[in-house]
């Protein structure tokens, strides 16, 4: 499945910007960014993919593009899909970037295999 490669060079030079240290890995048929070794955002076709704090995330919702992520067809606490409409600005795009950033300290990282 192919992402969005302008949406992830987009990422990139915020993510490089704020020199914030993270690597990529192919996740879910699209690309995932990861902070401190712990899923923050990534890439799903052409939506962002926000991991954000469950607690607020509902609040959310209501914003342009903003939907509950459902990959495996339920929705998944915590995460949230993004259309291109919601993202489209840079400032937009900036903003949930903040938001996945700010949660990560407070996020557990995934079980290793």
């Amino acid at each position: 499945m192919a992402f969005d490669q302008n949406l992830a060079d987009r990422i990139r030079r915020h993510l490089k910007d704020r020199h914030t240290a993270y690597s990529e890995k192919n996740m879910f048929g699209g690309l995932c960014f990861m902070v401190d070794n712990k899923m923050c955002l990534g890439i799903v076709k052409d939506d962002l993919m926000a991991r954000v704090n469950p607690e607020e995330y509902e609040v959310w919702l209501d914003e342009t593009g903003c939907r509950q992520m459902d990959f495996t067809g339920k929705p998944t606490k915590g995460y949230v899909f993004v259309s291109p409409d919601g993202i489209d600005h840079e400032d937009d795009l900036e903003r949930w970037i903040e938001r996945c950033l700010a949660f990560n300290p407070l996020a557990k990282a995934s079980k290793k295999k």
